[in-house]
C-alpha cells in the first residue's frame, strides 16, 4: 500500500525556468498537488535537493537484466528485472520475450500472473511478444523453435497463455495468412508492430493497411532501403501514423543514420528502447539467451557469429547517448521514453506525464541522466 509522500525542492523538467523548485504531493500512490506545499506531519518527505524530477521511464522492449530473462520462467527473475530496471529509472515495462509453438510457455503464463506485482520495482505494463510468426531470414537473435508459420490456432494459444496481458506483437506482414493476423490482433487491441521482416515496400504497406501501427527496432532485422528496392523503410517514414523503436546505443544503429532518422521523423514518432538482456547492470561477460551463449561488451550483446542480440545498457545510458548522437533537446528527449511509450500503450491518462491525478511514477535524474531516486506509484524503490 502506498503511503502519503512529498517530495520537496525538485525541478520539474519542463519548467520554464531551469532554476524553479517546486514540491510535488504524493496520495495514495496518485499525484494530489503540485507547487509549494505546507510540509504535514503525516506525510514521508523526500528532499529533492534541487534536482530534476521527470516521469518515470518506460522500456516498451526488454528481455532480461540484472543476470536474469524473461524466459526464466520464475517469480525471482521477474522480480530482478524489475528490481535492475528501476535502479536506472524505468517504473515500466512491456516483458518482452517469445512463444515456443508446441510448448508448454510457463514463462508467458508467469509473466501474465506477475503483471501487477511490483513490490520494489518497475510494474509489468504487459507482454511483447516477438514473433513467432516472423520471417526466418531475419530472426537474429529469435531461434528456430520460436518461429511459426501464420495460424489463428497459434494465435489463440497465445491469447490463452498471455490471459488478456499481450500488449504487442513483432509480426512480418510478407508471410502468408499474417494480415489476417494483423486484424485479428489490432480488433483485440493488440499493437501490431512491424518486424523481423523481409517484406518489400508493397508489402509493407499492406501491413499498414491491415493495422500495422509500429516498428520493432527500426532498422535492424529488416531489408536496408535500395534506390531500385526501397523495402520497408521508404514505407516506415513515409506514413506519418507509425511509430517506432529505436536502439539508440551507436551500435546496432551508428550515429549517423540515428540523427538521419530523428530529422525525419521528429521525436514525436520515436522511442528508444533497450532491447534489454540479461547482461544489464552486468559486468563485461559471457552469458546465455535462449540456450546459446553471447558476449556482452562494452554495451552490446552479441552470438559468436556476430549478430547483435541486444544490450546490456539501461535506459538512461541509451537516452543519454541519443541525445549525445542526435542533439536532441534534454526536455524532448524525457517526453521520447515517457510520454511516447505511454501514448503507444494507450495508458497516458495515467502514467508518461507529471500532472494532478496521474500515477506518481517519478524519477530524479541530473542533465547528464543520472538516476538518483525512482519513485513507482509513490514508492521509493530505489535511492542512490
Amino acid at each position: 500500500m502506498s503511503q502519503n509522500l512529498l517530495i520537496t525542492n525538485c525541478r520539474l523538467f519542463d519548467a520554464a525556468e531551469a532554476e524553479q523548485t517546486t514540491s510535488i504531493l504524493i496520495e495514495n500512490g496518485i499525484i494530489r498537488q503540485i507547487g509549494q506545499i505546507e510540509p504535514s506531519d503525516h506525510n514521508n518527505k523526500l528532499d529533492a535537493e534541487g534536482k530534476i524530477i521527470a516521469p518515470g521511464f518506460i522500456d516498451v522492449h526488454i528481455q532480461g537484466a540484472g543476470g536474469c530473462d524473461v524466459l526464466d520462467a520464475t517469480a525471482e527473475a521477474l522480480t530482478t528485472i524489475s528490481r535492475t530496471c528501476a535502479r536506472y529509472g524505468t517504473t515500466g515495462f512491456l516483458a518482452t520475450t517469445v512463444f515456443k509453438p508446441d510448448q508448454p510457455n510457463h514463462h508467458l503464463s508467469l509473466a501474465a500472473r506477475h503483471k501487477d506485482i511490483n513490490p520494489s520495482g518497475a510494474s509489468i505494463l504487459g507482454i511483447h511478444l516477438e514473433g513467432p510468426f516472423i520471417s526466418m531470414e531475419k530472426k537474429g537473435m529469435i531461434q528456430p523453435d520460436s518461429i511459426c508459420s501464420p495460424s489463428m490456432k497459434v494465435l489463440e494459444q497465445i491469447h490463452q497463455v498471455t490471459d488478456g496481458t499481450l500488449k504487442m506483437m513483432t509480426i512480418a506482414p510478407e508471410l502468408t495468412e499474417s494480415l489476417q493476423i494483423i486484424k485479428a490482433l489490432v480488433s483485440s487491441g493488440v499493437i501490431a508492430s512491424f518486424g523481423h521482416s523481409s517484406a518489400t515496400y508493397e508489402q509493407t504497406l499492406e501491413g499498414f493497411d491491415a493495422g500495422i501501427s509500429h516498428v520493432t527496432h527500426l532498422f535492424n532485422a529488416m531489408p536496408s532501403l535500395h534506390h531500385r528496392a526501397p523495402g520497408p523503410l521508404v514505407a516506415i517514414f513515409s506514413n506519418p501514423s507509425v511509430s517506432v523503436q529505436m536502439i539508440t546505443d551507436g551500435v546496432h544503429l551508428h550515429p549517423a543514420v540515428m540523427k538521419l532518422a530523428y530529422e525525419i521523423l521528429g521525436a514525436d514518432r520515436i522511442i528508444p528502447i533497450t532491447d534489454g538482456i540479461q547482461a544489464m547492470g552486468l559486468p563485461d561477460g559471457r552469458y546465455n539467451y535462449n540456450g546459446v551463449e553471447y558476449e556482452s561488451k562494452e554495451g552490446a550483446g552479441r552470438y559468436a557469429d556476430g549478430t547483435l542480440i541486444g544490450t546490456s545498457l539501461s535506459l538512461n545510458l541509451i537516452l543519454k547517448r541519443f541525445v549525445q548522437f542526435t542533439g536532441c533537446p534534454f526536455e524532448t528527449a524525457i517526453k521520447v521514453v515517457t510520454e511516447n511509450p505511454a501514448k503507444l500503450l494507450g495508458i497516458e491518462d495515467r502514467k508518461g506525464s507529471i500532472a494532478i491525478g496521474k500515477d506518481a511514477d517519478l524519477v530524479l535524474v541530473d542533465r547528464e541522466f543520472t538516476v538518483y531516486a525512482t519513485i513507482i506509484e509513490g514508492n521509493i524503490v530505489y535511492e542512490k
